[in-house]
């Protein structure tokens, strides 16, 4: 008897609990306490982050060396244009003497093909012929004089014939250092102007490809905004090539923006231009204001996570763009509750 009793009272006991929670609404995990308050108030509630208007930029070197300086650190304002950091420039220096002085040779060889000879090359040139003509001369009056002298039977026929091998010699002589005059008196062919012209645009080249390397031994910032991080110290060795380039990060917070993870369930009640608050556990009730400014195109996985202990994990969510009004001044990466359909 006294067991049916306490049979029929645990089965009390479980319809009373039954009854007691069927009532109740599970509220959505989306974004803590702050998200339940909102589904009672309509507003759709979701969890996000802040960021900067830029997203991150990351900031490398483009080319390999040691550096010298980084004269920024975490958390300090930049303009742009800005030097972050510099690397050992004096190989690149080196690099581009060396190419100015390769300008400097090739305008000089096109300058002397243009001008041809000096006054004195040519004045040599002409006396050298002079002297070939004139000993033409001698050589073939003393031919004549051993033709005749063998016609006569006082000489033998080697001597004649020596004479006429030194004739022969003379005249190739004088042939060789005419063609020499004329070589130095010619102009510059077309083609030898083009080559020269053709060295000194190359030249010039490699000084711009110098100059160039020499410039990205400074880096600078592209935009006004803060450094976010750090990465590398002065005496590091950078490297493209190594994939050891990057120095520091820093983002553009002249406005700031919210990416929030809007509920599947919610999608259709967000729209672009929707006016936004936004809270944050360590601003107690303090709101900010913003609007909607891109919705995703494709649902994807949760990027925030809630202290929720029953949150889903398996929930698919729309990435959707908040950016904040003018005077809101929040922290980077700062996690905060979104409210979509209010008013601040």
């Amino acid at each position: 008897m006294k067991r049916t009793v306490l049979m029929i009272l645990g089965v009390a006991t479980i319809a009373a609990t039954v009854w007691a929670t069927s009532g109740r609404v599970t509220p959505s995990p989306a974004a803590g306490a702050g998200a339940r308050a909102a589904e009672v108030a309509g507003v759709v509630a979701a969890p996000g982050r802040v960021e900067a208007v830029s997203e991150d930029i990351q900031i490398g070197a483009e080319i390999t060396g040691r550096l010298v300086r980084v004269p920024v650190d975490e958390g300090d304002a930049v303009m742009a244009g800005q030097v972050l950091a510099e690397i050992d420039d004096r190989d690149a220096r080196a690099k581009l003497a060396a190419a100015e002085a390769r300008v400097l040779m090739a305008d000089a060889d096109l300058a002397r093909l243009v001008n041809g000879a000096r006054v004195e090359e040519r004045r040599e040139a002409d006396a050298q012929r002079f002297q070939a003509e004139t000993a033409l001369a001698q050589v073939e009056i003393e031919r004549q004089r051993r033709i005749k002298l063998h016609e006569e039977g006082a000489i033998a026929r080697e001597e004649l014939e020596r004479a006429d091998r030194d004739a022969r010699l003379a005249r190739a002589r004088l042939a060789e250092l005419t063609e020499r005059a004329r070589t130095v008196d010619a102009p510059a062919r077309s083609d030898e102007v083009a080559r020269a012209n053709a060295a000194i645009s190359l030249a010039r080249a490699q000084v711009s490809e110098a100059r160039a390397s020499l410039g990205k031994t400074v880096i600078r910032a592209p935009r006004a905004g803060i450094i976010t991080r750090r990465h590398r110290q002065a005496g590091e060795l950078v490297s493209p090539e190594a994939g050891q380039s990057l120095i520091v990060t820093m983002a553009d917070t002249s406005r700031l923006r919210v990416r929030a993870d809007v509920d599947e369930t919610d999608v259709a009640r967000v729209g672009v231009g929707q006016r936004v608050w936004v809270r944050a556990d360590a601003y107690g009730d303090q709101r900010f204001g913003g609007r909607v400014i891109r919705i995703g195109a494709t649902l994807g996985r949760k990027n925030v996570r809630t202290d929720d202990p029953v949150e889903r994990t398996d929930r698919k969510i729309l990435e959707t763009l908040i950016e904040l009004d003018a005077d809101a001044t929040l922290p980077l990466g700062l996690r905060v509750d979104v409210f979509i359909g209010g008013g601040k």
